[in-house]
């Protein structure tokens, strides 16, 4: 069998976020990063379960159009939003709209859809996942929030609350199947994707 038969397929996280590749580390695979040119603007009417699987698979597949042809990858898409009483929850951007998002969470629950999406350019085939995170925060004053904002600066995360820093003292409580899902890549999730997909992990085929 010829050797470019053997070799397993280019992984590819579509991404530019830091959090997602540090928690790609943890699978010790080889792998790039390509960051996906994608409007995460979600459609009028869209619910924030369809937003996040459309801009997952979206970036994956932006990213899978731009290999060479008969390249064989599996591309990583993934997306998160953040929601409670029907609104969706975004990135900040700025301290003053992580501020907002803060005082309009508290002593509420919180859900967060981080979605997943597998692309193999080899047979244009697309395994998506929503996993939820039901996320409970703590009822802290102002000047907390504000304290934990100039510290943390999460202004890059939906929700501002970055569970696997200082963030985790807003939260009361979390609920998920997969602990890594809140911080932004569902690994169990992606685990199971990979070896669906026939990439070999821990030596498996």
């Amino acid at each position: 069998m010829p050797d470019t038969l053997s070799r397993p397929p280019r992984l590819i996280l579509a991404s530019s976020s830091r959090y997602r590749r540090e928690l790609l580390e943890r699978l010790r695979v080889p792998f790039d990063v390509v960051v996906p040119a994608v409007d995460e603007t979600p459609q009028p009417g869209e619910t924030p379960e369809a937003t996040a699987l459309r801009l997952s698979e979206a970036k994956a597949r932006a990213v899978a159009a731009k290999l060479p042809a008969g390249e064989h990858a599996l591309v990583i898409g993934s997306d998160q939003v953040a929601t409670y009483d029907g609104l969706q929850i975004g990135k900040p951007g700025s301290h003053d709209r992580a501020l907002a998002q803060l005082q309009a969470m508290r002593d509420r629950e919180v859900l967060f859809h981080s979605a997943l999406c597998l692309f193999d350019s080899r047979d244009g085939s697309a395994q998506t996942l929503d996993v939820i995170t039901t996320v409970r925060f703590r009822n802290l004053s102002d000047a907390a929030l504000d304290a934990y904002l100039r510290a943390e600066t999460p202004y890059d995360v939906a929700g501002s609350a970055k569970s696997e820093g200082l963030g985790i003292a807003l939260l009361d409580a979390i609920e998920s199947d997969d602990p890594t899902a809140l911080v932004g890549l569902p690994l169990i999730a992606l685990s199971r994707m990979l070896l669906a997909a026939g990439f070999p992990l821990l030596g498996a085929q």
